[in-house]
């Protein structure tokens, strides 16, 4: 499963016990069919057993014990924490995703300085200028803006776990309730556990808002390039491609690509965004993109 890996790269990241507790509960899974707590009791703490369970990897077999979600993917993603420790820091960001990030605010510079647009515009025309001089000009934007639209989703899809984000909210909620309980009762010791508690649980928060960021350098390290070549053949050699007379939904007829629609906004920026924003809402339906928090 796609969200199997993150679920275990937390467990990993919130110590090396815990991997070794989910080795423990698979190995006996994987013997036993299930796994109760009165198997694993002497390899591992309550807490830990609690954390397998609330990380959604355990989950009940009606019943009868517990079982592991996806024991091969599990088994994979073991293997992957040890064989490759250092491959990301504390932070969950590997090698590749901060060249990634260096190279996307390299590329920002694209949108105030014109030599560098203009090297990326010549560069990306190689492979898009044929199709400019097939396709008509809105008709080629709408191609892009799908393309990003659905390279934007599977990066999604694949980098970020919002399970996890739904069961750090479910946890918070509790701990809002405990902490309510533990003042109207008076249970002063109760109450510095939960804070303790509430304060490892801001310290993930955290943790989790870098990786939530991960995708959206690899989603504008594709993207920005796309939309400067856009801006390059507007403003640039390819002017008389880009400027017939257009009707636009809702805007009507457009006799340039320059012409001001709402506000400083031109009209192809606004046909980009109205094809992006369109076409990705299709493409996260059909691949079932989850882009809010849930609960595993």
């Amino acid at each position: 499963m796609a969200r199997t890996a993150p679920k275990v790269e937390r467990l990993a990241d919130d110590g090396e016990a815990l991997t070794d507790a989910l080795e423990r509960v698979l190995d006996v899974a994987e013997e036993k069919g299930t796994v109760t707590w009165s198997d694993v009791s002497d390899d591992m703490s309550s807490g830990e057993w609690g954390r397998l369970i609330e990380s959604g990897l355990l989950v009940d077999a009606d019943g009868a014990g517990f079982v592991i979600e996806d024991p091969e993917a599990v088994r994979d993603a073991l293997a992957e924490t040890d064989a490759d420790p250092e491959e990301g820091d504390d932070d969950g960001w590997s090698q590749w995703d901060k060249l990634a990030a260096l190279g996307t605010v390299g590329l920002f510079a694209g949108y105030s300085i014109n030599s560098i647009r203009d090297a990326i515009g010549g560069t990306i025309d190689i492979a898009l200028g044929p199709l400019a001089e097939v396709l008509p000009f809105y008709v080629l934007i709408l191609v892009l803006a799908v393309f990003t639209g659905a390279t934007s989703s599977i990066l999604q899809d694949n980098m970020m776990d919002m399970s996890g984000m739904g069961d750090h909210q479910e946890k918070m909620e509790k701990i809002k309730e405990r902490r309510k309980e533990a003042k109207e009762r008076g249970d002063d010791e109760a109450l510095e556990r939960i804070e303790e508690e509430q304060m490892e649980l801001m310290t993930d928060q955290l943790g989790m808002f870098k990786q939530q960021f991960r995708p959206m350098v690899w989603i504008m390290l594709i993207n920005i390039p796309v939309f400067l070549w856009i801006y390059w053949m507007v403003f640039g050699p390819g002017l008389t491609i880009a400027s017939p007379v257009v009707t636009l939904p809702i805007f009507g007829e457009v006799e340039t690509w320059r012409q001001g629609l709402v506000g400083p906004m031109q009209a192809w920026i606004v046909w980009y965004f109205l094809c992006s924003l369109s076409f990705t809402q299709v493409i996260r339906k059909a691949l079932d993109v989850q882009t809010s928090p849930t609960a595993s």
